[in-house]
């Protein structure tokens, strides 16, 4: 098993699944009773999009591949000047203990509190990572900002050698993440995550979509 990540879920099942289409439209209603009580808009939670233009090879991976990319982040926030190094062989990225300091003591980035395989990030841009896990409206416990994700995403991209411009990524750069993850070069593993990370919260952002990991 492991993670998928889609953005605009809704559409995908709106036109051919009505009983699981309206467990969605159930689930973002509650998603905005959380938002209200927060003082935020509500999510529109578009039914019909276009085709939407992933520039990323892949759409899912196994779950301790997202755990890489959070080890990346935990030890950017600490070092900004820190660059990634491939993990040795058998080595868990997961049990990092920078990683697991920093998720146990800030609980505040979208990158790192979120669930492994469940979950939202929504297009508003909000500064703290929602929870509700008495009501048990959110699934996965933790929502978050496809914004702020987007952020933190740009921030620790020169850690594992991805290239931006004004914090964009061009289609050349994509391609080429693309091409070494097919040669599985070094740190293909979070450079791949990224990618598709970033690509997910840039046509959330674009196209006013959820990105949901199922």
């Amino acid at each position: 098993m492991g993670l998928s990540i889609v953005v605009g879920m809704m559409s995908e099942v709106a036109e051919t699944d009505e009983e699981a289409a309206e467990q969605y439209r159930e689930e973002f209603a509650r998603l905005n009773e959380v938002l209200a009580e927060q003082g935020l808009p509500p999510h529109f939670e578009p039914e019909h999009l276009p085709p939407l233009a992933n520039r990323c090879s892949l759409d899912g991976f196994p779950y301790s591949f997202l755990h890489k990319i959070r080890r990346v982040y935990a030890h950017h926030v600490r070092d900004p000047q820190w660059i990634a190094k491939p993990l040795a062989e058998g080595e868990d990225a997961a049990a990092d203990g920078l990683l697991v300091e920093e998720v146990t003591m800030e609980m505040t980035s979208h990158l790192l509190c979120h669930s492994d395989a469940e979950g939202f990030y929504l297009p508003l841009d909000f500064a703290q990572v929602m929870f509700d896990e008495q009501e048990e409206r959110i699934a996965g416990g933790m929502l978050g900002s496809s914004y702020r994700l987007k952020d933190e995403l740009v921030a620790l991209a020169p850690a594992i050698g991805i290239n931006l411009a004004a914090g964009e990524l061009a289609d050349d750069e994509a391609q080429r993440i693309n091409e070494l993850t097919e040669r599985e070069g070094p740190l293909w593993i979070e450079q791949i995550v990224w990618l598709a990370l970033y690509e997910a919260a840039r046509l959330s952002i674009q196209h006013r979509a959820a990105i949901c990991f199922n």
